[in-house]
């Protein structure tokens, strides 16, 4: 396993650990996140990943399909929780792609299938309305008003 593939899988490690100091050190102070609900820079990412371990409780994960080289890097991985707003069990299906820099992760994207998210999260109304653009955007004001709080209420990450 190469250097980039071993600090992927020390994120995902951390992750699953809860171990916010290990997850934090994965990422380049520049660093870019983004997927369909959250988007975050430098110590923010922290606090995000930080944050969904406090409200998705119960979570269990399983990672596999890691590739990294020096330019870049993809991974597979599967998280499984109990959703903090509605306590419904997800087990959501997620691809990664990260770029490096100085041998850190300096931007990662994560992709998955919202409205399948949408429908285990949420029930009927996901079922519904997991699809449309207006219950993606609410639930990403929802996210980032989540984060802001959390944020404010944890120096560490201001």
């Amino acid at each position: 396993m190469n250097p980039q593939e071993t600090l992927i899988r020390g994120l995902y490690t951390a992750m699953s650990q809860k171990d916010q100091a290990a997850v934090g050190a994965c990422y380049h102070p520049e660093a870019e996140f983004n997927d369909l609900v959250f988007s975050a820079k430098g110590k923010h990412i922290r606090a995000m990943w930080h944050m969904l371990s406090e409200v998705n409780t119960e979570r269990q994960m399983t990672i596999g399909d890691i590739e990294a080289d020096e330019g870049g890097g993809r991974a597979h991985w599967e998280p499984s929780y109990k959703f903090g707003l509605t306590g419904r069990r997800v087990h959501n299906v997620i691809d990664s792609q990260f770029r490096f820099k100085d041998g850190l992760i300096v931007w990662q994207r994560d992709t998955f299938d919202f409205w399948r998210w949408a429908r285990m999260a949420l029930g009927v109304p996901g079922v519904l309305l997991g699809w449309t653009p207006l219950l993606r955007n609410k639930i990403k004001a929802k996210a980032r008003d989540n984060l802001a709080k959390f944020i404010a209420a944890h120096p560490e990450y201001q």
